[in-house]
This record gives C-alpha cells, structure tokens and sequence, in this order.
C-alpha cells in the first residue's frame, strides 16, 4: 500500500450528517478562480492517508489553496460521494501568462483533467486508479488505499505504474508540470457534474482559519496534512460565508432588480438565521460552564450543535437551490460549465 505522507486525527464527523454532508453545493464545472496569484504554490507535502472511515466514502487529495495573502493546506480527507457512480477530479493550479489561477475540482461521472498533478493515492497525474464503480458500490484498490478488507469487502488488489515521483502542485509556469488535457479529459469536464460537497467547502475553510494551515507558518509541513473525515462546523460562526448567487442577468433590468431584491432578502434572513442560532449555542455553553458540567455532558452539547448547525446549513443550500431554479430562465437547463483552463 502506497503512504508517502503524515497525519493528525481531528474531530470525525457523526455518521448521521454523511448523508447531507455529500451533497454538493450550487457551483458551474471546473474554472479558474479569478484572482492571480504571482507567487508559485509550493510543493505537495509528504503526509499517509488515514484508514477509510466507510463504504462509499472517496479519496480527495489534499492541495495547496490562497487565502489572499498567504498559501494554506487543505488536508486531503475522505468524502462520501455526493451521487453513485461519481468520482472526483481534483482542482489544481495552472499558470494563466501573468500569474497562478486556481482551477476547482469537481464531481462527475469521469475523471477530467487535473493539471498532470501527482497527488498520489490513485492520482497520478492522469485518470484514477484508487478505485472504480460497479453495479452501485465503489470497490477500492488496496494497492493504493488505507482501507480494512474485513470492514470493507469490496476491493481489489492491482499494481499500477505511479509515474514519475514529484511534489510539483501546479501545471505550467517555470518549473510546472507540462501536461495538456486529453480528447477524453476534455469531455469529461462538459460531462454533468457538480462542484465540492457541503462537507469539503467546510472542510476547506476550516483550514483557511487554522493559523498552522499556512504556509509562512509550516513551511510546507502543515500541522494536520490529512484527516479521516472532513472537519465540519459544529456552531454558526464556524460556517463559511453565506454563499451569495451569482448576479441576475436575464437580460431585463426589471426582473434583474427584482431578482436582486430577492437573493438579498434571503442572504439577510439566513444571516440571521445563524446569528440567533449562535446566540442560543453560545447560551447553553454559559450554563455548561457555571454547571460545571461533565465532559461526557459537554460532548452530547457538541454533537447536538453540530447537528442542529448542519440541518440549518442544509436548509440554507436548499433555499439558495429552489431560488436559483425559481430564477432560471425559462428554457434554461441550468449550468454545468465547461471545462476550465487548460494549460
């Protein structure tokens, strides 16, 4: 079994958030993000990866993302597959001609192109060879996956060739990997897929706000480089931003300004929302403390908030769904993108 890089157990996720967890978030195929970034990202670190925590759960890798001042790991981590049959292509960085831009990965029923990235575990630049799909269950390729056989019965043992051993993350550029997008990398990424699930957008902002996450503190050995679950809020404060649609552009200025009323009245609500629901965890802390309550007490606190602030933030997902939808343009199929920048 191939482990060429080390981890630090956080936190798991309660199985009975999976389910939620894996639905993906409203977002277009894989693009670039917008913003350049003049400084390369630095290398792939060496980390192991943990035991798979279950049936149905996918090996996302870890990568390097920006938070505007600084580079910051994002620890690889298992994910529950938002739909059967769908796997992930990881995001990566591509030289863009005047600076780094950060294409995002995403989930379909076949492997696009990430960038000629080694990012292990079955990514090895080109395609997946972690594990395949068959007749609705995932089997897993324990040549290059931490997982039990006697938990997980549905796996297999094939030796592939990884390719060249390198720790470049990102495509093009002075010193960047020199790969291009195959005929069928190209039309993976006009296949239907959906951006990253609700638990890897936590997951990753987590990360974002760990101070040890960052590059200028690590110095490309982050504190927890891998984890067995996605690490997930467990209180309203924890959450990422409330997601904001993109503006209306229906082509009449009216309904654009009527669709903009809408989406800012929802945001304000789901603001307050999380507010009032923060103020009620943050309460039953103050009791917590002056009960001088059990550790055994606190953890059932814990697990309750985590479980009442993922059921509001399904909520949220939902209502931002149906008012997109209710927005769409008549005989609009909705967007599932193109396929990215290609370097």
């Amino acid at each position: 079994m191939r482990t060429t890089k080390m981890i630090r157990v956080i936190l798991p996720l309660f199985f009975a958030l999976a389910v939620f967890l894996a639905l993906a978030v409203p977002s277009s195929a894989q693009v670039a993000v917008g913003v350049r970034v003049g400084i390369a990202p630095p290398p792939l670190p060496y980390y192991s990866q943990p035991i798979c925590p279950g049936d149905g759960y996918l090996w996302t890798p870890g990568y390097w993302a920006w938070d505007g001042n600084d580079y910051y790991w994002v620890p690889g981590t298992w994910v529950m597959a938002p739909e059967v049959g769908f796997l992930w292509t990881p995001g990566y960085w591509g030289w863009g001609g005047d600076g780094f831009l950060f294409n995002e990965g995403y989930w379909g029923p076949s492997i696009g192109f990430y960038g000629g990235i080694n990012y292990g575990f079955g990514y090895f630049g080109n395609g997946y060879e972690g594990g395949r799909w068959d007749n609705g269950h995932f089997f897993y390729n324990t040549s290059l996956n931490n997982v039990d056989a006697h938990n997980i019965h549905n796996v297999y043992n094939t030796r592939v060739d990884e390719g060249a051993v390198n720790h470049v993350s990102y495509n093009g550029g002075n010193g960047g990997i020199n790969a291009h997008a195959t005929a069928r990398e190209e039309a993976a990424a006009h296949e239907t897929h959906i951006g990253s699930a609700a638990a890897q957008t936590q997951h990753a902002w987590a990360a974002r706000n760990n101070p040890q996450q960052k590059f200028s503190a690590n110095h490309g050995t982050p504190g927890v480089a891998a984890t067995p679950r996605p690490n997930v809020a467990a209180h309203p404060k924890e959450l990422p931003p409330v997601e904001r649609p993109a503006a209306p552009n229906t082509g009449n200025a009216k309904v654009d300004q009527k669709y903009q009323k809408q989406q800012d009245k929802l945001v304000t609500k789901q603001t307050q929302d999380r507010q009032k629901l923060q103020q009620k965890q943050d309460k039953e802390h103050q009791q917590l403390a002056k009960q001088n309550a059990s550790g055994a007490r606190q953890q059932q606190t814990e697990q309750k908030h985590q479980q009442q602030t993922q059921k509001l933030q399904q909520t949220h997902t939902q209502q931002t769904q149906q008012m997109q939808s209710r927005q769409q343009p008549s005989g609009g199929g909705g967007s599932h993108g193109g396929g990215g920048a290609r370097h």
